[in-house]
């Protein structure tokens, strides 16, 4: 019985000191991220006052530009997306809507919305995928393709249009997705003032629920009325507008969200295009590219640009918000044990040595030791090994911490870009920014331990997160 008890007191000290580095390094980070952001972001808009659109527009170095949008089964929402799409405002511009073997209404809305034929296309693909049906096109619109393929999963889809695309840059836009007129503009920026470096350029996404939305243009900005949907808008704002911001900042991005971005086409071919081993195929090509870089010696950056704004639609329903933060964690996962070489290892230079390890024991395995921690930490006040007003005042401290990253975040959307014009809506983002840690984080870290788990069981299954459609 003392051998067991001697074991269990290690074993908690051990626990405690994992919990106490967990919440130092990852909160230190967070500071510094925080930090860094509030300086780019200042500095940043105080450069794009003297930027002007139509430069960039009527520029002869603006490359010619391709959006993929990978769809299955999305007959709610494809048509608004696609409108939207095609009302971008960029000189050059093709879309391509890749259909990932729909068994719904997706095709043939397409289909019927944009008067479509099939026509017969060269297609000589350099990524390998499932084979492609047809292409359908309209000579009236002749910058919109639609490729209807069998089903292969997002990945697939993307590598299709990948193949099909013609043009030097391609951008990637989730089907649940509506961007700004502009948008596009702004995200080529970086690539435009650093053509040869620039291999990925990521912008900000931003809750669309609760926004009035018409003719594929969110009209007006407004939040959504549900509690679930205005925690995610809080989360949303932190985790673009200080940890993309920071992580840009610094060179160490290792997450490029694939609802919106920007990649040099020839460099992802010759990456291998997007993997079908993980289920967060975006993150996996980022951290890919950095092992291209790195085999060939190139210097290489992916940008973050916070002003692109694209739209999209969050779950609205914990049945599937619980799929997405689990497929978000498990692809995490996935993606770090398949490229552990980078761990420690000087020649992915800040990717390697920082920003890896951080990913990996704060933002991977931080899901397991925060959760156990709130069974673990109880008993070992319990048995006396940590006082109980230690435990409280650590307690109240990373709440407080948190509560005041979230309403950091919700400060300086408002001191620069202000898309919740009324003081309302202010409020009442500080209000949700200040009570996110009471409840709401708990959950999604419920859901980031599942996803763990699965990991570790080895379910690697895509959980596909239903639409319903708030565009409409």
């Amino acid at each position: 019985m003392e051998l067991w008890r001697q074991i269990f007191i290690h074993g908690m000290n051990v626990f405690n000191v994992l919990i106490v580095s967990y919440f130092f390094i990852g909160n230190g980070v967070y500071t510094l991220l925080m930090v860094l952001s509030l300086a780019t972001v200042w500095l940043y808009n105080r450069r794009l006052a003297y930027q002007d659109m139509d430069e960039i527009r009527e520029s002869s170095v603006t490359p010619p530009v391709t959006i993929v949008i990978p769809a299955w089964n999305e007959e709610q929402i494809i048509l608004e997306t696609t409108r939207s799409t095609l009302q971008t405002d960029y000189p050059e511009l093709e879309v391509v809507v890749v259909d990932d073997g729909s068994n719904d209404a997706t095709l043939s809305r397409l289909i019927e919305q944009f008067q479509l034929v099939k026509m017969d296309l060269i297609y000589r693909p350099q990524i390998p995928t499932q084979p492609v049906r047809g292409f359908y096109m309209n000579p009236d619109l002749p910058n919109l393709l639609v490729v209807s393929k069998e089903n292969g999963g997002k990945p697939d889809a993307l590598n299709v249009g990948i193949n099909v695309c013609r043009t030097p840059y391609f951008c990637t836009l989730d089907s649940d997705s509506i961007l700004e007129r502009d948008a596009l503009l702004r995200l080529m920026r970086p690539v435009i003032h650093s053509p040869v470096n620039t291999v990925a350029s990521g912008g900000i996404v931003r809750v669309m629920n609760g926004c009035q939305i018409r003719d594929g243009r969110v009209t007006r900005v407004a939040l959504p009325k549900s509690l679930l949907e205005r925690f995610q808008v809080v989360e949303y704002l932190r985790s673009f507008l200080f940890g993309r911001t920071g992580w840009d900042l610094l060179g160490g991005t290792l997450i490029v969200s694939g609802a919106f971005a920007i990649f040099h086409r020839e460099t992802v071919v010759e990456a291998g295009g997007f993997a079908h081993d993980t289920v967060t195929e975006d993150m996996d090509l980022v951290v890919q590219l950095h092992h291209w870089a790195a085999l060939h010696k190139r210097r290489i950056r992916m940008s973050f640009t916070s002003d692109p704004v694209c739209w999209t639609e969050c779950p609205a329903t914990l049945k599937m918000l619980g799929k997405q933060r689990r497929r978000w964690q498990l692809g995490l996962c996935q993606t770090l044990w398949k490229h552990s070489d980078m761990l420690f290892n000087r020649k992915y230079g800040m990717v390697g040595n920082f920003s890896f390890p951080f990913h990996l024991y704060v933002e991977a395995l931080g899901a397991v030791v925060e959760f156990m921690g709130y069974f673990m930490v109880p008993l070992a006040i319990i048995f006396g090994m940590v006082p109980a007003m230690l435990y409280l005042l650590f307690v109240l401290l990373s709440l407080a911490y948190g509560g005041l990253l979230s309403i950091g975040a919700v400060l300086l959307e408002e001191l620069t870009y202000r898309r919740y014009p009324s003081y309302r809506d202010l409020a009442t983002l500080l209000w949700f920014a200040f009570i996110e840690n009471l409840g709401y984080r708990q959950l999604v870290l419920y859901y980031r331990f599942e996803g763990v788990v699965r990991f570790l069981t080895g379910a690697w299954h895509w959980e596909k997160v239903t639409h319903v459609g708030v565009t409409q």
